[in-house]
């Protein structure tokens, strides 16, 4: 049988390069090596594309802090990509995530894993996606979306009218409308990268300005107390949910040293839900998917509030974390699809 040339993409310039390490040096481990010829590409942190010249069989799953040795630049991009059938981009966060990537192959005419550009950026954009989840009638957190302006914040509200502010004047318009605690996230970003918990006025405002420094548009969400769970999707138009899962930080919420450096977070595959609850949460994440016009894979993320078991979308990811010990394929390994199994639906649904 010929072999299916695909080309595994991972690296790349945003704040999540060193996870998207992980990420795809677990895909290309994983790989049915009879069923597809593999191609990696390491995009480096400032924008180089390099062939990972290790031999396949080689290939080891790195860690977070590995640096990627072995390495022949490509000196032309599109004539490299054209030799292959499919292009799996394992690229999470800015270029590789938020339709950047996407485009790029879409103007190569590349068949790809994953979301298209409209899905990829929207779900990117923390702010823009919400507005589509108001829409759909997706439960969400209250929010204020706001922008940064030279020294000062545009306050956005609610149709779109526009008002320039001190910092003074947009704490005062986000205690008002929400309260404290709160979170502050760029409205661009992933793995929580850049995002914190507001429980003052001094706090707010240190965080905003934190928050500026990965993107100039800033979502500040009202806290909602409650229980962390996730859910995964996989399809095109025929979109199934696998079971929901929970997330235990070990620290006050989910931080980035929650998710990849403290050995006391913890996840409950399956959580323990009441039915009803959990079925409620697998058809929402379809819905959520299908309504950002989602393609291939994505993980749903929500809270079940605790006074009122009242499911509250966080967030839809389109490319989420792709290691052995990631919450998507294990969400699907215990409905009973293998990560290898896994990662052939997700190539047959791309080569759709």
């Amino acid at each position: 049988m010929k072999k299916i040339k695909v080309a595994v993409i991972f690296g790349g310039m945003s704040t999540e390069h060193n996870i998207s390490i992980v990420s795809g040096t677990s895909v290309i481990k994983n790989l049915n090596k009879e069923k597809y010829e593999i191609y990696p590409i390491y995009i480096e942190k400032n924008g180089q594309w390099n062939e990972y010249i290790k031999k396949i069989e080689n290939i080891t799953i790195l860690n977070v802090n590995d640096e990627i040795t072995e390495l022949r630049k490509i000196d032309n991009v599109v004539e490299y990509l054209q030799q292959v059938d499919l292009i799996f981009p394992v690229l999470h966060g800015l270029y590789g995530e938020d339709g950047t990537i996407q485009g790029m192959l879409n103007l190569f005419n590349k068949k790809y894993v994953g979301c298209g550009i409209l899905a990829s950026s929207v779900c990117m954009d923390k702010v823009y996606a919400k507005i589509l989840f108001d829409k759909a009638q997706i439960d969400q957190a209250p929010y204020i979306y706001a922008r940064k302006y030279k020294n000062n914040y545009i306050y956005v509200d609610n149709f779109f009218n526009e008002k320039i502010c001190d910092v003074d004047k947009i704490c005062d318009i986000i205690e008002k409308n929400l309260g404290f605690p709160v979170f502050v996230k760029p409205s661009n970003s992933g793995s929580s990268v850049g995002i914190n918990k507001s429980h003052n006025r001094d706090e707010l405002k240190k965080h905003l300005d934190y928050a500026t420094k990965f993107d100039k548009k800033i979502l500040i969400e009202k806290n909602i107390q409650g229980r962390e769970v996730e859910c995964a999707v996989l399809g095109n138009e025929e979109v199934k949910a696998s079971c929901v899962g929970e997330i235990l930080p070990a620290e006050e919420f989910y931080t980035f040293d929650a998710k990849y450096k403290n050995a006391e977070s913890g996840v409950v595959i399956p959580a323990n839900l009441p039915t009803d609850i959990s079925e409620k949460i697998r058809e929402t994440a379809v819905k959520a998917f299908k309504a950002v016009d989602g393609k291939g894979l994505s993980r749903v993320d929500f809270f079940i509030e605790n006074e009122t078991n009242k499911i509250i979308i966080n967030e839809i990811n389109t490319l989420p974390g792709f290691t052995q010990i990631s919450m998507y394929p294990k969400l699907w390994e215990q409905v009973g699809i293998s990560y290898t199994k896994l990662l052939d639906e997700l190539i047959e649904l791309a080569m759709e």
